[in-house]
């Protein structure tokens, strides 16, 4: 297999036992042994050299060439996007752990793992296509393409619906419109009409009645592909309906829908929310090697719908209209409405807008708000720079690191130390091609050939200034809330965020009793996760006020049956 993509297998004394075990991948992948660290750096800077994807280098714990640390480095250097696996013989496990433990807290390998003793070590299997998993969603071209989008050039639109497809696990490619897959999708086209780009071909059969759409933005193809609000019967009232679908709201949708609640979905953009962005999410309890926030997502949301959850993707909500003596409460969208008798508010928080009127003006060319896992692949050899300097930013800055030249993360604070996760700040530190820039914010910038190309840096402390170039921009800037199409009723705090529980005002206490802790002012409307005043703003603490939420929407509803 030529173009297959590289697994490099390393070891002195165990390759035999290294190659038997990945015998099984050797259909779909090209799997080669090196016998020292030396060979294997031979190999990976060929595939480097000739652009053939490597999916992943397995390397026994002790090498007869090389210490362990210089190989990894070399190996990083030669094919930074590789995943790194460690196998370390039983009787070496004990000794050899405390360093292992180091290096992957650091970013130097992905995991370690026992080397298998026998036949059928399904562990071990899960490990290695964990890894594979993960390479070939963050890094690798699509095999199969349910999904064709046919475009001249990587326009704003193009982009943004390749990070959509993404983002919701769609198998999909990019063609030229004079290829063999752009010809056959113009060939769809109503004669005489003129192609708009892109052009997107849905090729299987679920799509039969619609296969080609020239998207005016993303909303148009999410309808498409998960339908609208108004395909609820009109004459129904759910039990629940969630707005949002990032950890909060799936969170909630799994246990309503698993404890008999109809529960509805809608979400803005696309399942996940914004943990949905994060290529590797490595402290979120139960999963040790990580998992991709895109993954996590989409995990969750096949999980809800195999309980009977209903997800509707790309309408954001316009208003809520509470429910009065009685009514049920009505969730209004321009695809149509959803009436609830129960509602919970789990639509996340936006990241602050930079306000540099300039390098607003590049959004989609080269300045980004969001990790953009699908821009990250446009950033090789490129100087990036992400600003921000919570878990996000860490995340978005080691997943650049894998294809930019350089990684600059640009932070207001003299350090990270107080907004970081320390796993993450250790894993930063060693990173060759990531540096930390203390002190600093963007005054300016500007294009280059249409694309970004320069920004202009201050420094907070003495007010000097400095251009650099660059090739990208990353915002994670924090948390901001827009739920301007919540009622009034629903009190939010002075930066916006919904007030629940002791926070709300006294005067929606009911006989001197506050509301339960997630429950706002309106009766039968509650909020969890990031959009909540006081919350924790992690991925775990999210979904556990998901779930918690569901309880309390249970307990509303015998309240109200009563009555």
């Amino acid at each position: 297999m030529s173009d297959a993509p590289l697994i490099v297998l390393v070891s002195g004394d165990e390759l035999p036992t290294l190659q038997a075990q990945f015998a099984r991948y050797e259909r779909e992948y090209d799997v080669r042994g090196a016998g020292t660290a030396a060979e294997a750096t031979a190999v990976l800077r060929d595939a480097a050299a000739s652009r053939r994807p490597v999916a992943l280098v397995v390397s026994d714990s002790v090498l007869p060439d090389a210490p362990m640390h210089e190989a990894l480095h070399d190996w990083r250097a030669a094919v930074p996007t590789a995943r790194r696996v460690i196998t370390v013989p039983i009787a070496r496990f004990g000794e050899e752990t405390p360093w292992l433990r180091g290096a992957a807290q650091k970013g130097k390998i992905d995991t370690y793992v026992v080397l298998p003793q026998g036949v059928r070590d399904e562990e071990f299997h899960h490990a290695i296509t964990d890894l594979l998993g993960d390479w070939g969603a963050t890094v690798a071209t699509s095999e199969v393409a349910t999904v064709r989008i046919i475009t001249p050039d990587a326009s704003r639109l193009a982009l943004a619906v390749r990070d959509f497809l993404d983002r919701t696990g769609f198998p999909h490619r990019t063609y030229a419109p004079d290829s063999p897959e752009g010809l056959e999708a113009h060939a769809l086209l109503e004669d005489g009409a003129e192609p708009s780009y892109p052009l997107i071909h849905l090729t299987t059969g679920p799509f039969a009645s619609t296969p080609l759409v020239q998207p005016r933005s993303v909303r148009d193809l999410a309808a498409i592909v998960y339908g609208r609000p108004s395909d609820i019967e009109l004459d129904s009232v759910v039990d629940l309906v969630v707005v949002g679908a990032g950890p909060a709201g799936l969170a909630a949708a799994v246990y309503g829908a698993s404890e008999g609640l109809s529960t509805v979905v809608l979400e803005s953009e696309v399942v996940g929310g914004q943990a949905g962005t994060s290529s590797m999410i490595r402290n979120y309890l139960g999963f040790p090697r990580g998992i991709s926030g895109m993954r996590l997502g989409q995990r969750a949301r096949i999980q809800a719908v195999r309980f009977g959850a209903r997800f509707f993707t790309g309408w954001p909500v316009t208003e809520l209209v509470p429910g009065v003596d009685g009514a049920p409460h009505v969730v209004r969208t321009e695809g149509g409405e959803v009436r609830a008798r129960a509602v919970l508010v789990a639509s996340g928080v936006d990241y602050r807008r930079l306000g540099v009127e300039p390098l607003e003006e590049l959004v989609g060319a080269g300045v980004h708000y969001g990790a953009a896992m699908t821009a990250a692949r446009e950033m090789e050899d490129r100087d990036v720079f992400v600003v921000g300097g919570g878990n996000s930013a860490g995340q978005a800055a080691v997943h650049l690191s894998r294809f930019a030249r350089s990684v600059t993360i640009l932070v207001r604070r003299p350090d990270l130390a107080s907004t970081m996760s320390r796993y993450l700040i250790d894993e930063i530190e060693w990173n060759p091609r990531i540096s930390v820039r203390p002190c600093t914010q963007i005054v300016d910038g500007g294009a280059t050939d249409g694309q970004l190309g320069w920004l202009t840096l201050r420094d907070v402390r003495d007010g000097s200034t400095e251009q650099v170039g660059a090739g990208g921009l990353f915002l994670l800037l924090g948390a901001e809330p827009h739920c301007d199409w919540l009622p009034e009723a629903v009190r939010r705090d002075d930066h916006g965020f919904v007030l629940t529980g002791r926070d709300v005002p006294t005067e929606c206490w009911v006989d001197g009793r506050p509301p339960e802790n997630l429950a706002t002012c309106v009766p039968g409307v509650f909020a969890a996760g990031d959009i909540r005043s006081g919350s924790m703003k992690r991925v775990a603490s999210a979904s556990g006020e998901g779930a918690s939420a569901v309880s309390l929407v249970h307990g509303w509803l015998e309240a109200q049956a009563r009555v």
